[in-house]
């Protein structure tokens, strides 16, 4: 009896026609955590144009950071205390010190009541009094030089190539941002920081230059010196 059963045939397996997609497939809206194509916040597959922020770029070249305009050094911060009738007023002195590194620097002494907002205030002030010093070959400075400032006097002489700076505290601190790289200094009477980087200045200020030394002495003229300075094809 077994023999003459009759086995019901398999249901067929539909196999999709060449060309046909199938229609059967992965669950719709589900990705395993993880995957690549898997939902996250931010992502431009989703509407998001903003990116991944590891995918964020500030146009073809990416962000790039704006690069500051002179170098800043904060020499001193004092606590200064006044006392009145009504109690004592605390405030805070910031001295700083800014410059490109190219011969242009300056400097500032402001107060506040934050330690922050008074080196604001100082770097705001150093911006508006900017000086310039000509730096010679070799990264020094033209000759030997004496600065005097109140009790303080300070002594700049050019070095060789290699030599560096030697000077310490304030003197340093306007020397480099001024973009001086050789030269030796000494200072005398009062070591105030305020008072060494006034005679410091002073000393940078009294610097000669050649050109105008040698009008000077008689030894050329304003018109030789323009002539020597303007392009070849300026010439006629």
């Amino acid at each position: 009896m077994e023999e003459n059963k009759v086995v019901a045939p398999a249901a067929a397996e539909q196999k999709p026609a060449e060309g046909q997609k199938s229609t059967r497939g992965p669950r719709q809206g589900y990705e395993p955590h993880g995957s690549q194509s898997a939902a996250r916040p931010g992502d431009r597959k989703f509407g998001n144009h903003r990116g991944r922020p590891s995918e964020r770029r500030g146009g073809r070249g990416g962000f790039r950071r704006q690069e500051p305009e002179y170098l800043e050094r904060v020499v001193q911060i004092n606590r200064v205390s006044k006392t009145t009738q009504g109690g004592k007023n605390v405030r805070f002195s910031a001295l700083v010190v800014i410059g490109d590194g190219k011969g242009k620097y300056g400097f500032a002494n402001s107060k506040s009541g934050e330690v922050p907002d008074a080196i604001k205030k100082s770097l705001e002030q150093a911006k508006k009094n900017m000086a310039y010093v000509n730096i010679v070959k070799g990264g020094t400075i033209a000759h030997d030089v004496v600065g005097k400032f109140g009790a303080t006097t300070v002594v700049l002489k050019p070095a060789k190539p290699g030599t560096g700076i030697v000077a310490g505290g304030a003197v340093r601190a306007i020397l480099e941002l001024a973009g001086i790289k050789n030269v030796v200094s000494k200072v005398y009477g009062s070591r105030s920081s305020i008072n060494v980087i006034r005679a410091t200045n002073a000393g940078l200020r009294s610097l000669k230059d050649y050109n105008k030394t040698m009008v000077l002495r008689g030894l050329k003229t304003p018109e030789e010196l323009k002539a020597k300075v303007a392009p070849k094809g300026d010439k006629e």
